[in-house]
């Protein structure tokens, strides 16, 4: 699965984010999810060390990772994406379109989160120039994984805005809504870590075979 595959608008993939175990991301795999999401800011519930992130290297070419940052020294994202841990970068903190200019003029794809309240918090997406725009539940602090959702209309209306820009929408994405949010917002990808889980950072695979039906697949 490369990043543009993921990111196309053809289909709704699936990203289940928040990955601490080695055994959940092989069944993932197997389950043939196309992304995982590791979380690498270290005051996150699902936060995964660098150095227990090796089984990450092993997944290379078998399904994307991506690896979720909050304001960190952008040195750390462009050392686990050169050495083969990640394919692309999720800038989910306070970053700013010249963090997400430095990691691609790297090579490296990026996509950046952003929290959304209202339209007013949509009007500055095309400023970061990223490979793809995440749109999740504004939660000051928190970063993301709080389970709340969004307005789908407001995500709907950006979504048929930005044509070429292709959008992940988070927040509050559970088996139950997960078709719902797919007819509403038309996203290129999901985005899911507290829907499909059993505790932070460890999978249910009930949850996400009904995510990956949910998704056409």
């Amino acid at each position: 699965m490369s990043p543009e595959r993921f990111l196309s608008p053809d289909t709704t993939s699936l990203k289940i984010c928040g990955v601490t175990l080695a055994d959940d991301a092989m069944r993932l795999t197997a389950l043939g999810v196309e992304a995982l999401g590791a979380n690498f800011w270290p005051h996150s519930k699902r936060y995964l060390a660098p150095e227990r992130a090796a089984f990450l290297r092993e997944l290379e070419g078998r399904i994307l990772r991506v690896g979720v940052f909050v304001n960190a020294d952008l040195k750390l994202p462009a050392r686990l994406f050169r050495e083969g841990y990640l394919d692309l970068i999720q800038l989910h903190g306070d970053e700013t379109p010249d963090d997400v200019v430095r990691l691609k003029e790297a090579g490296i794809p990026v996509i950046k989160a952003l929290g959304v309240r209202a339209l007013a918090d949509l009007e500055r997406a095309s400023d970061f120039q990223a490979d793809g725009i995440l749109l999740d539940a504004h939660a000051p602090g928190v970063y993301g994984g709080t389970g709340e959702t969004i307005d789908w209309t407001l995500a709907r209306r950006f979504v048929e805005e930005n044509p070429a820009l292709p959008v992940i929408l988070a927040g509050g994405i559970t088996p139950d809504n997960a078709a719902a949010a797919v007819s509403a917002v038309r996203p290129a990808a999901l985005d899911i870590a507290s829907g499909a889980e059993e505790s932070p950072g460890v999978k249910d695979f009930g949850k996400v075979a009904a995510l990956l039906a949910a998704c056409g697949q």
